[in-house]
């Protein structure tokens, strides 16, 4: 008796496993469709629409700051400028190279799924590309990054403009170096993006730092600056500086 009441128990507990299964099944086919119709309406809000309307809006929307700025391609005041170097393009990509920093790929389909990839799976990507930023309408002339992590989720990272020609092979170059401490979404359109740490100082710092140890700075200069207390970057990050700029000139 005992015996048939446990099959019997086992049945009961089978068809209930069977019917979870048969109610699951029925609601992702039904999740599905809805995903499918969601994603693209996502994108084209927060690829297309929301840019297209801060593109529009921005001159009137945004309040002048005291400090050089870059801006994104909407025209958001993005990160601020609080770095230049001073020497031929190979003397930039050789220090930044020898003090561990990689040159960081461009934005193509290729690229883009790789990063995808690397940032959903924790995969090393350590030349990731960077989105586009504008200094005097035009876009950064080199990036550079350090992985803080095995993915690109976190890192170290710089943007530098070509600015000048001083002299004969010279170059004024102005960067914003910032650290992405993780992934989310931008406050003011939705698109996926990295958010930086407040503290960008410390990032200038930690960059120099790493400059120093190649022996390829020859002079070490601190342009005076507009302290900012608090400010907002393209992703709706606030952050805080003391508006100083450090300058290397490089050899």
């Amino acid at each position: 008796m005992k015996i048939a009441l446990s099959l019997n128990e086992m049945s009961h507990s089978g068809s209930i496993r069977r019917a979870n299964a048969r109610s699951l099944r029925a609601w992702v086919s039904r999740l599905v469709p809805f995903v499918f119709l969601l994603l693209p309406a996502y994108a084209l809000t927060a690829y297309v629409l929301l840019p297209a309307a801060w593109h529009r809006c921005a001159s009137r929307a945004i309040v002048p700051t005291t400090h050089p700025i870059s801006y994104t391609a909407e025209g958001i005041p993005a990160d601020p400028i609080n770095v230049a170097f001073l020497g031929t393009r190979a003397e930039v990509i050789a220090a930044m190279k020898a003090a561990g920093w990689a040159l960081a790929d461009p934005i193509t389909v290729r690229s883009g799924l790789r990063d995808a990839h690397s940032v959903l799976f924790d995969r090393s990507y350590p030349s990731a590309p960077m989105s586009t930023h504008y200094l005097a309408r035009r876009p950064q002339d080199l990036a550079f990054e350090q992985s803080a992590g095995r993915s690109p989720r976190r890192r170290h990272h710089i943007r530098l403009w070509r600015m000048s020609v001083p002299s004969p092979g010279q170059a004024v170059w102005l960067g914003a170096a910032t650290y992405d401490r993780g992934l989310g979404m931008s406050r003011f359109t939705g698109e996926v993006m990295h958010h930086i740490d407040p503290n960008v100082d410390t990032e200038r710092s930690k960059l120099v730092a790493d400059l120093l140890t190649t022996r390829r700075v020859d002079k070490l200069r601190i342009l005076p600056g507009t302290e900012v207390t608090a400010s907002l970057n393209g992703g709706g990050d606030f952050y805080r500086s003391d508006g100083k700029i450090l300058v290397a000139v490089l050899r």
